[in-house]
């Protein structure tokens, strides 16, 4: 009698392997506090979208055409605000219409204001990737980063500005060209926080890699959100003329769980990595 077991087939494992690491995954994010976390990153990306929007835009009216501009910005608010993109785009228009009015000593007053984000996901992050023998990162190094930050998002909403231009001049529709070259950017934007913004030294292809998820992540959650408020939520009913902050609250923390959690993804095949693990695998 043959007492040879069979090996499962290699699909199987690789299953059970995927589910094994998600779930550890989970539970390091909550044990990190990772609930909490993404409540305040999401806070102050509330804080700080519209006015780092607004000075962005008025900075890149200079150099594009001000209504492809505004164009491509409710494209990438999309990702963020499902359902309500157009009330960020109209509290950006509003200060279009009165620029103004700010000035010049307004404008580093926004700047400030819109870099409170990223100082909050640096801190969250620097928890999720906490180890014991963390350097501490330099006092301007931190402060210079959130406004290097903002100048890559000008940059990046100036490079779809112009690829829309492109598109816009050999076809008729180009709305699905620039949402798939969007997606590609959201998932660019999360690589790059993922490499630079932690305090330890994380590879190019771990940020990718945690890039790739949250990106995917974030893009099948932005369905199913857009969905719910459309058709099933009781949002309007329950909380009346506060329904519009409550649904951007609920997508920005939910985008900002989808963000702790790529990292957290990264932060698990780091410790593998470590102690000579294979992904799957949890150190002891």
């Amino acid at each position: 009698m043959n007492n040879t077991v069979k090996p499962r087939p290699a699909p199987v494992n690789l299953v059970r392997q995927f589910f094994l690491f998600a779930f550890r995954v989970i539970r390091h994010f909550l044990s990190n506090h990772g609930i909490l976390l993404a409540g305040g990153v999401g806070y102050n990306v509330l804080l700080s979208a519209v006015p780092m929007l607004a000075l962005l835009t008025v900075l890149l009216t200079h150099v594009v055409d001000e209504a492809q501009l505004l164009e491509v910005i409710s494209i990438q608010t999309q990702h963020f605000a499902p359902t309500h993109a157009s009330l960020l785009l109209d509290a950006v228009q509003a200060f279009l219409d009165s620029r103004d009015i700010i000035g010049i000593v307004g404008l580093p007053v926004m700047l400030f204001f819109s870099s409170f984000a990223f100082r909050m996901l640096e801190e969250s992050l620097a928890i999720i990737f906490h180890r014991p023998n963390t350097p501490h990162r330099n006092f301007w190094i931190s402060a210079i980063l959130p406004y290097a930050f903002i100048l890559i998002l000008g940059a990046g909403l100036l490079a779809l500005t112009l690829v829309f231009s492109m598109i816009n001049a050999l076809y008729e529709a180009p709305s699905i060209l620039l949402y798939l070259i969007s997606f590609v950017g959201v998932f660019i934007l999360f690589s790059a926080i993922y490499k630079v913004l932690p305090i330890v030294h994380i590879s190019s292809k771990r940020a990718v890699v945690g890039g790739l998820v949250a990106a995917i992540l974030w893009e099948a959650t932005r369905l199913l959100l857009m969905y719910y408020f459309i058709n099933i939520s009781f949002v309007n009913v329950i909380y009346g003329s506060l329904a519009t902050i409550i649904v951007i609250l609920i997508s920005l923390e939910v985008s900002s769980v989808i963000l702790l959690l790529g990292a957290q993804v990264i932060a698990e095949l780091e410790r593998s990595e470590r102690h000579g693990l294979p992904w799957y695998m949890a150190p002891p």
